[in-house]
């Protein structure tokens, strides 16, 4: 195992990109998208690192959202890296199913030297097995065999990007035969890695071989579990917890007042299909019966108006989180993203 530090000197805030579109009354993730838009994704994408935003991620599947239609994470990932001057760039849980982990170190090494060492490696096992099988990329078997595969294809892409000599490794899942990966990465000993979520053999790999650690939208109650596990799972190896960076990938809802956040959320339930009903509470919202968000938007969100969406970062914070990956669930409208830029990230600069 290598130590690679954080690249934190401040707490940071990312922008996940809309690479798919995902109109409904339950709001998840990129609700304010009639259908796929690549032109206004990448020019979003293109947008949060002018804002300042110190993180760009797009996901990695081949069949999500409304019809099945989403664009390919490298490839977006790549046009990216062009687009874009400061920001780091990654892949949402690099699917591990779905690229061989050799050919996977040659390509973040290309990318890192590309973007000028700003490529963080979100690696992950796969976890939506339609989608390879669709393809015919890879085999079904279990969650569990999936995350040995990965940590195996882990060991593969950190030998080729931590030496200029041959690789030659036969195991379980894969094969080398005197494999090189040059040019090296830029960032040394190696690109950040990254893995998620809370599954115990994860969490057992995130100790073991990552400089990051995320989880998707959970309330304070059950991010305090998670990272109580990550940590007993550091103790286990003798790992410091505190080297890692850690991460919320969570939608992100911001306006200036109530007035124009219900006027958001209506807009955004305009379009959501036929039948699909909304929140338990979202009523009493929206007819300002309350100030009160529903309470699974409230507890699982960062949502509000500035005030509040403050509130909340400040209580991840206090719990532990240290860099924040934002689903703005109002895109392609751009006003939540600035208004967050210009005065939530910037209350917590310096």
């Amino acid at each position: 195992m290598t130590c690679v530090q954080p690249i934190m000197l401040k707490l940071q805030f990312g922008f996940c990109l809309p690479i798919f579109a995902w109109p409904s009354a339950r709001m998840f993730r990129t609700p304010g998208f009639m259908s796929i838009d690549p032109a206004t994704c990448m020019r979003l994408g293109k947008l949060a690192d002018n804002l300042g935003y110190d993180s760009l991620w797009v996901a990695d599947h081949l069949m999500l959202g409304k019809d099945q239609a989403i664009m390919e994470g490298w490839t977006t990932l790549a046009a990216l890296a062009g687009m874009t001057q400061r920001a780091r760039l990654g892949i949402i849980h690099y699917n591990n199913a779905l690229r061989n982990p050799a050919m996977t170190a040659k390509m973040v090494a290309t990318l890192d030297h590309i973007s000028g060492g700003r490529m963080i490696h979100f690696v992950d096992y796969g976890n939506r097995p339609y989608e390879y099988l669709a393809y015919g990329l890879h085999e079904d078997n279990t969650r569990e065999e999936r995350i040995v595969e990965m940590c195996e294809g882990l060991n593969i892409t950190l030998a080729l990007w931590t030496s200029e000599a041959p690789l030659t490794h036969t195991g379980k899942y894969y094969q080398t035969h005197e494999a090189v990966c040059t040019p090296l990465t830029v960032q040394k000993p190696h690109p950040p890695v990254w893995i998620g979520e809370a599954h115990p053999d994860i969490l057992a790999a995130t100790a073991k071989y990552a400089q990051g650690w995320n989880t998707t939208p959970v309330t304070l109650t059950e991010l305090g579990i998670r990272l109580a596990a990550l940590r007993a799972a550091c103790a286990k190896v003798g790992r410091d917890f505190n080297e890692l960076e850690l991460s919320l990938e969570i939608q992100v809802l911001v306006a200036p007042d109530h007035a124009t956040l219900r006027q958001k959320l209506r807009t955004i339930l305009s379009i959501a299909p036929a039948g699909d009903e909304p929140e338990p509470g979202m009523s009493a919202y929206l007819n300002g019966d309350t100030d009160q968000l529903p309470q699974s938007i409230a507890e699982t969100w960062i949502a509000g108006t500035p005030e509040m969406v403050r509130a909340r970062v400040q209580a991840y914070v206090d719990a532990g989180i240290t860099h924040f990956m934002g689903w703005f669930v109002d895109a392609p409208d751009d006003s939540g993203m600035r208004l967050f830029a210009d005065i939530v990230a910037v209350h917590f600069a310096g």
